[in-house]
């Protein structure tokens, strides 16, 4: 999900018939709450490829089907980002993590700028925060050393834990999204490197995802697979539908690799992406603050052109 501004327009009727009527009376004041929803989107062209030359007039925005004035437009590939890597590290990925360790590092010191800022989860039947927010590329790379395929269920960081086994992967996009996003501005968006298969979760699919959409969160999946893990050339593996879903909801893409020239190359697209994006800012028409969800379709003019973006926001509730 995008960015919600919330700003206060201030209004002040000042009566002043008399001075003395002035003084002894205070201002008063109208509070208007405008909610202004930021949406993110890339656009690529009928061949695939990257389109960044687009203006404002260029884009079509609806929520539930209803035509949206397009206030704020700009171009992202300068505003800052924070980014959150979590990595599987369950059993199931013990003969891969050597391979994510590495380009996961390369990774970081490819997108990373001045302004950006990175955090690094792992989590199996634990989720622990290895490495809080930070711009260290050197501070994120050493914490990868940290990542070991764990089968324990004893805490070993920050983050709740739970005594049964499995993978946490919804308890980590929860966490990730809830517990560190939730208190940064700016673009954000997860990684994940799984093989998309989650045991032992206390948050549900659902639960995940709607904390990813309230915290204006884009989702990648990286599907790093083990397929003799599962047996069978790997027949026995069903994470990829949901791992999708997850993604496209929030904007983001799943990628598939099975090499480590193939998960260096998704990290690679992720980082095109992040550089390419457009921003596109509007007042909803629907202003009630109801906390329901409401639909985006984000349309370019010109034909041929597919865009990537959430499929829709949480309105504000009024509490």
């Amino acid at each position: 999900m995008s960015h919600r501004i919330t700003s206060r327009i201030l209004l002040s009727l000042l009566f002043t018939n008399s001075p003395s009527f002035a003084q002894e009376q205070p201002a008063a004041t109208i509070k208007v709450e405008v909610s202004v929803v930021n949406v993110l989107c890339t656009v690529r062209d009928s061949k695939g490829r990257l389109v960044s030359n687009l203006e404002k007039p260029d884009f079509v925005i609806r929520v539930d089907g209803k035509p949206q004035q397009i206030s704020y437009f700009s171009r992202e590939s300068e505003l800052p980002l924070t980014l959150g890597l979590l990595v599987d590290s369950s059993v199931s990925q013990q003969r891969l993590i050597s391979h994510e360790q590495d380009a996961a590092a390369a990774f970081f010191e490819q997108v990373l700028r001045d302004k950006d800022m990175a955090f690094l989860i792992d989590f199996s039947v634990n989720v622990t925060l290895l490495q809080d927010v930070t711009n260290s590329v050197e501070y994120l790379q050493s914490s990868l050393d940290g990542i070991r395929v764990n089968t324990s269920s004893g805490n070993t960081g920050p983050f709740p834990t739970t005594r049964s086994g499995g993978t946490r992967l919804y308890d980590a996009v929860y966490l990730g999204s809830m517990d560190v996003l939730k208190k940064e501005a700016g673009r954000k968006a997860l990684i994940l490197i799984t093989d998309g298969q989650d045991s032992g979760s206390t948050i549900s699919r659902e639960d995940a995802l709607r904390a990813a959409q309230e915290t204006d969160t884009i989702i990648y999946t990286i599907l790093f697979l083990d397929r003799e893990f599962y047996g069978y050339g790997g027949r026995g593996y069903q994470g990829d539908t949901v791992m999708r879903e997850i993604s496209e909801e929030t904007g983001g893409r799943l990628f598939r690799a099975e090499s480590r020239e193939e998960l260096e190359m998704a990290f690679g697209q992720i980082s095109e992406e992040l550089r390419n994006q457009y921003s596109l800012g509007f007042t909803p028409t629907n202003s009630a603050r109801d906390g329901k969800f409401r639909e985006i379709d984000v349309d370019v003019k010109s034909r041929g052109y597919r865009v990537q973006t959430r499929k829709g926001y949480y309105a504000p509730k009024t509490r």
